[in-house]
C-alpha cells in the first residue's frame, strides 16, 4: 500500500513537472509576443490563436469543419501506419528469425532505409494519381520500414539461455517462438510501432501535398501559400498535440503488454 502511493507520488511530481514546464513556455510566449511587439507575420499571440480557433471551429477552413480536416488526417495517416506495421511485423520477426530470410531481404531494406519517404511523391502522383492511394502508400511505406527493422532486431536479441530453456523443457518450435522468443522481442516490436507511428504522423503533411483539399497538412500549406500564419501555427500546433495523444496512446498498451519490466 505505501509502495503505491510513493509511487503513485512520484507519478503526479513528474506530471507536475511537465505541467509547469509547458505553462512556463506558453507564458514566456505569450510575454515575449504582446510586450516585444513581435510581427504576427513571425510569431502570433496566443490570443490571436485562440481567437482564430474559435473561428476555425464555427466557420471552418476551405468551406470544410475542422473536424472534416482532422478526420481525413487521421484517416490517411492510421490507415497507412496500421497496414504498415500488419504487414512490417510477421516479415520482421521472420527476417530475425530465419539466417537465409535475412540475406534475401536485409539488402532491399538497407537500400530503401536511407531514402526518405516524400522523395517518392513524384512516382506516388504518376503511377496513382492524385487520390488517396498514393497518400496512404506514402505514410505505409515509411511505418513499415522502421517496423520491420525493430521486429528483425528485437528477434535477434532474443537472449540464448532462454531459448535453451525452452528447448530442455521440450517445447515445440511454434510454443517456444509463442512463449519466449516473442515475448522476448516485445520490446524491440513496441519501440519500432512507437517509431513508425511518430514517422507516419510526421510524414502527413508530406503526404498531403499530393493534391489533398482537405487534412491538416492541406492546412498548413494552404494557410502558407496566402501567409496566413495563424492558421498555419494552429495546423503545426494540431499535429503536435495528436501526435503526443497517439505517442502517449502506445506507451500506455506498451506498459500494459510489457508489465513484467523491471521486475525480473
Amino acid at each position: 500500500m505505501i509502495a503505491s502511493l510513493r509511487a503513485w507520488l512520484a507519478e503526479a511530481r513528474y506530471a507536475l513537472v511537465s505541467l509547469l514546464t509547458m505553462a512556463s513556455l506558453l507564458l514566456v510566449w505569450a510575454v515575449v509576443t504582446m510586450y516585444f511587439k513581435v510581427s504576427p507575420l513571425v510569431l502570433p499571440s496566443p490570443p490571436a490563436l485562440l481567437g482564430e480557433v474559435e473561428k476555425l471551429l464555427s466557420v471552418g477552413y476551405s468551406g470544410k469543419p475542422l473536424y472534416v480536416h482532422v478526420g481525413w488526417s487521421l484517416f490517411r495517416s492510421m490507415t497507412g501506419f496500421i497496414c504498415g506495421i500488419v504487414l512490417a511485423i510477421p516479415v520482421g520477426l521472420l527476417m530475425g528469425y530465419s539466417r537465409t530470410v535475412n540475406a534475401m531481404l536485409q539488402p532491399v531494406f538497407g537500400f530503401f532505409r536511407p531514402i526518405p519517404p516524400i522523395a517518392f511523391i513524384p512516382l506516388m502522383i504518376i503511377w496513382f494519381g492524385i487520390g488517396e492511394l498514393g497518400k496512404v502508400l506514402l505514410i505505409f511505406a515509411a511505418s513499415f520500414n522502421y517496423t520491420v527493422l525493430s521486429s528483425a532486431a528485437g528477434m535477434r536479441s532474443v537472449p540464448l539461455h532462454l531459448v535453451r530453456a525452452g528447448i530442455n523443457l521440450g517445447l515445440t518450435r511454434r510454443q517456444l517462438f509463442a512463449s519466449v522468443m516473442l515475448p522476448a522481442a516485445m520490446p524491440h516490436i513496441l519501440t519500432g510501432v512507437k517509431t513508425s507511428a511518430a514517422v507516419s504522423w510526421a510524414i502527413l503533411v508530406a503526404a498531403e501535398l499530393l493534391a489533398a483539399q482537405a487534412g491538416i497538412g492541406f492546412i498548413i500549406m494552404d494557410a502558407g501559400t496566402f501567409f496566413r500564419i495563424t492558421d498555419v501555427f494552429i495546423g503545426i500546433i494540431i499535429v503536435g498535440a495528436i501526435g503526443l495523444g497517439i505517442e502517449v496512446a502506445i506507451s500506455a498498451v506498451e506498459r500494459k503488454l510489457l508489465h513484467w519490466q523491471g521486475k525480473m
